[in-house]
């Protein structure tokens, strides 16, 4: 939260004709976020693998030993949930200020379009061309020098552009959330790529952000059935079969939409339910002849005929 102060500032700033738009949605806070998610998803896998490995030696490790690495892995993903949370903060922060800093710019352009009475004592704005008599002020030592009257009709010089800073873009969200997901951070990922399809619905990346979100749904459900976890592994399928379709009911031509109908097949298929799992596979083989899909859901077919 400490970059909200700094983010105000730099409003108050703009209001007087110091900044711009771009330089207050700076992309400091966001670095440090995903900086910050890299290192709590190391921990967590961490967490996880010093926990598989006591259960693995099983009563060659003592109790308590055992009982520590639930207790780190518990708090790392207790860790990872509090990021998650400060990450939508974070992301709704920015999201005000780009509204703020929007309509302070709005504002700063009528307020630069009011005609004021000329005035021989008024300084001109830097990069504007002084009145008609107006003093210009020279150099210590040099006299001053009186504006020369322009002609009617003649262009006024343009004012020379505002140093800018780097404004966070779509595909940079996007990456940010595509890297939670490699990391196995799923839920991050799904808030994040769920953040860009709001921010950015018409996206050329939109799609597959959906189709990501699915896919993370998907893993959570593989990482449940290997903890046994029967109930939590079918919950999360199910989530992945929804939004698997939607990457086939939104972008019914986009970039992963043979792969969400396959994977949502599989998850058809986990969940005990072949014939849908075949229909399914039977519109991909249709309608996408030459995806790179289609030759496995053409073997999936074949197994679930011969069954």
């Amino acid at each position: 939260m400490a970059g909200r102060p700094l983010r105000v500032l730099a409003i108050a700033l703009l209001l007087g004709g110091c900044s711009t738009a771009a330089e207050v949605t700076g992309t400091a806070t966001q670095r440090d976020l995903v900086q910050i998610r890299a290192d709590v998803a190391s921990l967590q896998a961490s967490a996880h693998q010093l926990k598989a490995q006591a259960d693995s030696l099983g009563p060659q490790v003592d109790g308590r030993l055992r009982d520590q690495a639930t207790d780190i892995e518990r708090q790392a993903n207790a860790l990872g949930t509090r990021v998650d949370g400060l990450s939508t903060s974070v992301t709704g922060l920015s999201s005000r200020v780009d509204e703020l800093a929007t309509r302070v710019e709005s504002l700063s352009r009528q307020l630069g379009a009011t005609p004021r009475p000329p005035s021989s004592s008024i300084v001109p704005a830097p990069g504007a061309a002084p009145a008609p008599g107006a003093v210009i002020p020279a150099p210590s030592g040099t006299p001053p020098q009186t504006a020369t009257p322009v002609a009617p009709g003649t262009p006024m010089p343009p004012p020379p552009p505002r140093p800018t800073t780097g404004t966070l873009q779509p595909e940079d969200i996007y990456q940010a959330a595509y890297i939670d997901f490699s990391k196995g951070a799923y839920q991050l990922a799904i808030t994040n790529f769920r953040e860009f399809i709001r921010r950015f619905p018409d996206h050329r990346l939109a799609g597959n952000a959906q189709y990501w979100i699915g896919e993370a749904h998907f893993s959570l459900a593989r990482g449940f059935t290997d903890a046994a976890q029967a109930d939590r592994a079918q919950e999360e399928l199910g989530k992945a079969i929804q939004e698997f379709r939607k990457v086939v009911a939104n972008y019914p031509r986009g970039e992963k939409t043979p792969a969400a109908l396959y994977k949502e097949a599989l998850a058809l298929i986990e969940l005990k339910q072949p014939q849908v799992a075949q229909a399914r596979l039977q519109y991909l083989v249709d309608n996408f002849p030459q995806a790179e899909e289609t030759p496995m859901a053409r073997e999936r077919l074949t197994a679930l005929k011969d069954r």
